[in-house]
């Protein structure tokens, strides 16, 4: 997420979280990072917003200075899948019935 400060030129970026890391593997070594953080880095990686042109194989991530192989981005979010997540998911909510139509025509 990127954080923004005021400043007399107006609205300025000046944490860009993705700008610490050089590689993807760099992301997922990073102990400080939360699974949902890793991924959501990468993932920004991976948009075509970062896409080289004419290389669509490659993303030029602003502060990381070279190309990233979009190749290594996806396989370290697949990475993720395969080591599960740190973030256990929340409790689940009321489990709901589905209605069965058969049942309601029965009943008529």
């Amino acid at each position: 997420m990127t954080h923004v400060k005021i400043d007399g030129r107006g609205l300025q970026p000046f944490f860009h979280p993705a700008a610490h890391y050089v590689s993807p593997a760099e992301v997922l070594n990073d102990k400080e990072l939360s699974t949902s953080e890793k991924r959501i880095i990468l993932s920004s990686w991976a948009s075509d917003m970062y896409a080289v042109e004419s290389r669509p194989d490659l993303r030029e991530v602003p502060g990381t200075g070279h190309a990233v192989k979009l190749a290594d981005i996806l396989a370290a979010l697949q990475q993720l899948d395969v080591d599960g997540d740190d973030d256990p998911p929340r409790g689940g909510g009321v489990p709901m019935r589905l209605r069965r139509p058969w049942a309601a025509a029965q009943r008529r």
